[in-house]
């Protein structure tokens, strides 16, 4: 089965052009990362390439160095900031893996031990919460 083409009107594509809000907790010529909307843990940020790519498959080769060393540097601000025991990364290709929003992005969600995860309800966090989350790892960095 082929998948479908990238939609450049996905909602991270819009956030990309500005022409959506976010979080920002980082950027710099080759990514984005910011806040997730529905967290899973406190903390939990994505971070995006700033080239289109629908998921693993179809990114550019030559996009994944910056995004890789991007998502180390966000992490490592996030376990700072969090004073986290370990780190979540999870990237989710194609639906049939859970993946919701077709631009690449990898999840950073700080760990605690003994901690779950929260389940992913769908459910907004509260505006204030995560722009004072944002500011904790913008702080860390």
């Amino acid at each position: 089965m082929i998948a479908p083409a990238y939609d450049p009107d996905n909602i991270f594509a819009k956030i990309l052009r500005g022409e959506m809000p976010c979080h920002k907790v980082y950027e710099d010529d080759h990514v984005l990362a910011f806040m997730d909307i529905m967290p899973r843990t406190d903390g939990h940020t994505l971070v995006i390439p700033k080239v289109a790519g629908r998921n693993l498959y179809d990114l550019p080769p030559e996009a994944f160095g910056g995004l890789f060393r991007a998502v180390q540097t966000v992490a490592r601000a996030i376990k700072t900031a969090f004073t986290a025991d370990g780190m979540t990364l999870l990237q989710s290709s194609e639906a049939a893996a859970g993946q919701v929003v077709f631009h690449l992005h990898v999840h950073l969600m700080p760990r605690r031990d003994g901690v779950k995860l929260r389940p992913h309800s769908g459910d907004m966090a509260d505006k204030d919460i995560l722009v004072a989350h944002a500011a904790r790892i913008r702080a860390a960095l």
